[in-house]
Parts: C-alpha cells; sequence; structure tokens
C-alpha cells in the first residue's frame, strides 16, 4: 500500500461546448412541453460529476407547469387514473438511470440508492449496464408500467438528456430490442468519442402495447467547468470516461489523476497492478509507472528509450474497457495485505465522486457496512451541494465570456428600463 496519495497537480479545464449542444439547450423547454417521462443518464462511476446542472431549471420548469405529482406505484388493474393524461397530459416522470453500473463496485450500489433518496426524494435511481438484460428488463417494464397506469394516452413519450458519452443511443437500442418483438435492427448509431450524436432523433419505438416512443438526444456538456481545483478534477475526470475530446488534455495528466483514484478505490492492490511484473508494490509516482509499464508492454522507441506517451494512452484505454471491471471487483473490506497482514486503511473510495476517511464505523460488515457506506455517501453528496452551491455565489462557475455577457445584458436591461422610465414620464407630463 502506497504510504501517503498525494493529490496531483491537474491542468485548467478546457471549455467544449459546440453549437450544436448549445442548440439543444435552447431548445429544451419546448421539447419538454411534449415529453411525459424524462430518462436522465449518468456514468456510474461519476454519479455527481455527470449532472448537467444547466439542464435542471428546464426540468424544474416542466415539472411545475404540469404540477408534478409521482405515479410512481405497483401497476395494479384497479389503480385510478386520469382522463387526460400523457403527450403534454400531467404524467411527470424524472428516471435518472447510473448507466455503465458494471464499472463501479456492486457493494455501493445499495447504500448509493438509499443515499439518494434521502437527499433527493423525488427522484427514481435505476442503475442500468447494457451487457446486463435484467438491468434493461427492469428499466423497459418500468417505463410500460407508468403508460399502462394511464390507459387513456393514446401514446407516451420518453426523452433521453445527459452528458457526452454516457450512453444513452447504446441504452435505447437495448430498450428497443427489449421492448419490441422480434428482430429489431440497431436503429441509432454509437461512438466511443463524445459528440456523435448532434441532433434530436426522430422517434424510436420501445414498446407496441402500451406504444411508448423516445427520442435520443445530443451529449450536453457544460459551458464552463469551473475555476481551481474543483473545476480542474471535474474536467479531468470527465475526459477519463471521454465526455471530453482527450485531445484536450495532456495523457498524462490523465494518468496520475487516474492512479490516484485507483489507489483510493483499493489501496491493498490497485487494479493497475496486473498490468506490472508480479510483486510490484502500488505507486503514486506517474513518471515511474509509465516506464515500468512501457517496459512491461515493449513500447519503446528508437534507441530503447521508453514511449511512455504511447503507454499513457494504452492505459486510459485499458481503464476504460477491461481495467474499470477489474477495477469494480474490489470487495467491500480490505483487512489484509498482499503478505497477509493487517493494513490499516486511511481513505476508500466508491467510483471517482466518492471518498472518505475510514474510521471505526466502517470496520464492520453486512448491513451494518452498507449503513455505514451510506451515511458517508450522504456526507460526500452534502459537501458536492456546499461546494457547487459556493461556486455560483463567489462566481468561479461562470467563464469570463459568460461574466462579459451577463454584464452586457444586465446594462441592456438598464437602458431599457430607463427608456422605459421616461416614456411614462413624457405621457404623464
Amino acid at each position: 500500500m502506497p504510504p501517503v496519495m498525494p493529490f496531483p497537480a491537474l491542468p485548467s479545464p478546457p471549455s467544449w461546448f459546440p453549437g450544436h449542444m448549445n442548440r439543444f439547450t435552447k431548445q429544451l423547454p419546448a421539447l419538454l412541453s411534449r415529453t411525459d417521462v424524462v430518462l436522465e443518464l449518468r456514468d456510474s462511476r461519476l454519479p455527481l460529476t455527470s449532472i448537467n446542472n444547466n439542464l435542471e431549471g428546464a426540468i424544474n420548469k416542466w415539472r411545475a407547469e404540469r404540477g408534478y405529482r409521482s405515479t410512481f406505484a405497483p401497476f395494479s388493474p384497479s389503480t385510478p387514473t386520469n382522463s387526460s393524461l400523457g403527450y403534454g397530459g400531467p404524467i411527470c416522470e424524472r428516471i435518472v438511470v447510473l448507466n455503465k453500473r458494471d464499472f463501479v463496485p456492486e457493494w455501493g450500489v445499495e447504500p448509493f440508492r438509499r443515499a439518494m433518496k434521502a437527499k433527493f426524494p423525488d427522484q427514481t435511481v435505476h442503475f442500468a449496464s447494457c451487457n446486463k438484460p435484467r438491468d434493461i428488463r427492469s428499466l423497459s417494464e418500468m417505463l410500460v408500467n407508468i403508460a399502462k397506469r394511464n390507459p387513456h394516452a393514446t401514446e407516451m413519450n420518453v426523452l433521453v438528456i445527459g452528458m457526452p458519452n454516457v450512453g444513452k443511443s447504446t441504452l435505447l437500442n437495448s430498450l428497443r430490442n427489449m421492448g419490441i418483438s422480434g428482430r429489431t435492427p440497431k436503429a441509432l448509431q454509437t461512438s466511443a468519442q463524445p459528440g456523435h450524436t448532434r441532433a434530436l432523433s426522430t422517434r424510436l419505438k420501445l414498446s407496441e402495447d402500451p406504444l411508448v416512443y423516445s427520442y435520443d438526444s445530443p451529449g450536453v456538456m457544460l459551458p464552463f467547468l469551473g475555476r481551481g481545483d474543483r473545476g480542474a478534477e471535474r474536467g479531468v475526470k470527465l475526459a477519463l470516461i471521454a465526455g471530453i475530446k482527450e485531445s484536450l488534455y495532456d495523457v498524462e495528466a490523465l494518468v496520475a489523476y487516474l492512479l490516484y483514484r485507483l489507489n483510493i478505490l483499493n489501496p491493498i492492490s490497485p487494479a493497475y497492478l496486473t498490468l506490472l511484473p508480479p510483486g510490484s508494490p502500488p505507486t503514486t509516482d506517474a513518471d515511474d509507472f509509465l516506464d515500468r509499464l512501457a517496459m512491461r508492454l515493449n513500447m519503446l522507441l528508437r534507441g530503447g528509450e521508453k514511449d511512455t506517451v504511447r503507454a499513457a494512452k494504452w492505459f486510459v484505454e485499458w481503464w476504460r474497457n477491461e481495467g474499470g471491471l477489474v477495477s469494480a471487483s474490489v470487495p467491500e473490506n480490505l483487512p489484509t495485505g498482499s503478505d497477509g497482514t493487517h493494513v490499516p486503511l486511511l481513505r476508500r473510495g466508491w467510483g471517482f465522486d466518492f471518498e472518505w476517511a475510514v474510521d471505526e464505523s466502517m470496520k464492520c460488515t453486512g448491513g451494518a457496512f452498507e449503513s455505514a457506506v451510506q451515511k458517508k455517501m450522504e456526507e460526500c453528496i452534502d459537501e458536492s451541494l456546499r461546494a457547487l452551491s459556493e461556486d455560483e455565489r463567489s462566481g468561479v462557475g461562470i467563464s469570463t465570456t459568460q461574466e462579459r455577457k451577463r454584464s452586457w445584458q444586465e446594462k441592456l436591461a438598464g437602458r431599457a428600463a430607463r427608456s422605459k422610465a421616461k416614456l411614462a414620464a413624457r405621457k404623464t407630463a
């Protein structure tokens, strides 16, 4: 286990907000007016970072206009229904889908679900992986049951939103394959690169009885990720899951942060040790790690010099695929070191958004361990909300361009108010 896990120095976050993202953000209120269910996709590895707060205002306004009331309850034929539901009626559900669940340890799934229920009781959280038909079937049945509770509606429309590369198109292809009988060809193109979907899709049928349709939408990034350490870390996290174009970052900076996180997830035997020679100890030195990895993979330049840049790119890509599965296999308790002796743990984590100090409350198993993890996760959520509120209040989350735009809009509003006041004064004179 590395003796200390220093936080790596991170570069300032880039701004990546192409025109198609801006267009969709402006279109969203009109799209919600003909939407009954919003499926908001997030990445299970970044359940807090992959929240797009710029979309929250439009969603909250949509729910207020519908006179939101949750319709989640087990379906039965005797359930009373309204006569004007669906497609602009009172159906108003928001389901948060944590996609790629196979990349996070299973022991944290239920504590996280309970922590979200405690902090956001109006949100329904569903974990899913397109590699697990049971997860897709459960989500499909959830949508069908909402539609069945409203039999007077001719159809139900679902809008899928989220940040880039969280798996929106892949999930919709899986839902269509699960909900439509017979052979269903792939309806939406997918890509491992962010920004592949650039426009709202045509309606995609997810169920024939009852009729459920969906729209796929472009992934929308935040216009500005923030200043300081929090903004820098947010950008690196999103780059690691390919939510931001990797070319905007120095790949060696991504490796340094990835090493830090893998050491937090499993301080005893981090996932990257499977790539190094047997007996290699954990490390916090990114340069030393890349040297050893390049030698292990025989990535050499002319003259025998180690090709660490190529090794860094390979390592990040490895983690996005099989490496993520390895890191997710960490058990809930890590009582011993490689030599079988007890090793005191200082910090643990789940995914990349949750990190906590290990105390006496964590030295348990079963239900007591789940309750302790839930409490730690609730504390992390509170800290995330507090930091977000602080950034908004101090203006750290607003770029210089946004500040100039806001200042100009305020100036125009002031001119309009003065002109209106002068006109009113003339009329009364």
